[in-house]
């Protein structure tokens, strides 16, 4: 059972609105008509397995990726439309802490972090200092002001990760794949830090993972996509109460029906046991 999308409201009454996004790379498929709202305040996990559409999704919903079809609306500016100065303006409201956490490598945790302040504002070192340390002691990292990425754990990487997309103090963090290649433990202190940063500046949250124990712990809303199609969205304990087959297999873990290996080998050599027509010529 597919739930049927609500219908629209005015763009200016969202935190985030996509309409109709298509995205195709040569002959695949990536995006199918997605539809999302994202209220103000509100965290929303997009869900689905690898291929499913979701990164490629978060990366139009942001600029990175220009759609085939389609519209974005973040706080009312249509993303694709807007003139560069309003969308430099705009990225200046919004976070992006990206899977790999994009550190740069030669800079320190505090060089990494003061990278936005330094680009978009003008307020002086000594104040921007003062931001540095208040952010990293945020997400935990008092006092590695001076390590460098490489120094770091990945689940600290991540955390600077965050510390530098909440520098500007943006209005809508973007997350992708946040606990991705982490311990159980480590990836349950992401998941508190993002309940903490919502708690604590109350804003809107757009998280990408594949990762059913973090979306559930996170999420206010979930939307579910497979084959670049959102299937689902809804509060966590309606997609749980779900009966679609496809929604049942991804939850329950189930996996794909494959035809049996022993099977397919035993097929393979009857056929080549089989005698070729052969002739005089």
């Amino acid at each position: 059972m597919t739930v049927a999308a609500p219908a629209p409201r005015a763009t200016d009454d969202l935190a985030i609105r996509v309409c109709g996004i298509h995205k195709s790379f040569g002959d695949t498929v990536v995006l199918a008509g997605v539809d999302l709202e994202v209220e103000h305040g509100e965290t929303l996990v997009i869900l689905g397995g690898s291929g499913s559409g979701k990164s490629t999704l978060l990366r139009c919903m942001i600029g990175l990726e220009k759609p085939d079809q389609g519209t974005v609306h973040i706080q009312g500016t249509d993303i694709f439309a807007a003139s560069e100065s309003r969308l430099v303006r705009l990225r200046q409201r919004l976070g992006m802490a990206f899977q790999s956490s994009a550190l740069f490598g030669s800079m320190t945790l505090g060089q990494n972090v003061d990278l936005p302040l330094s680009e978009f504002t003008e307020l002086p070192e000594s104040t921007r200092e003062i931001i540095v340390d208040i952010k990293l002691a945020l997400v935990g990292l008092e006092g590695a002001v001076d390590r460098l990425p490489a120094q770091l754990s990945g689940g600290m990487k991540k955390r600077a990760a965050f510390a530098r997309a909440m520098a500007l103090d943006p209005d809508i963090l973007f997350c992708d794949e946040p606990s991705a290649g982490l311990d159980p433990v480590t990836a349950a202190g992401l998941d508190r830090l993002l309940l903490q940063l919502k708690s604590v500046f109350g804003i809107t949250m757009v998280v990408v993972t594949h990762e059913l124990a973090s979306a559930f712990a996170i999420a206010d809303r979930l939307a579910l996509i497979h084959k670049g199609r959102v299937l689902i969205t809804d509060t966590p304990d309606k997609v749980r109460a779900c009966t679609d087959p496809i929604v049942r297999q991804f939850l329950d873990r189930e996996p794909e029906e494959i035809e049996d290996s022993h099977e397919r080998f035993r097929q393979f050599m009857l056929d080549e046991d089989e005698p070729g027509e052969s002739g005089d010529g």
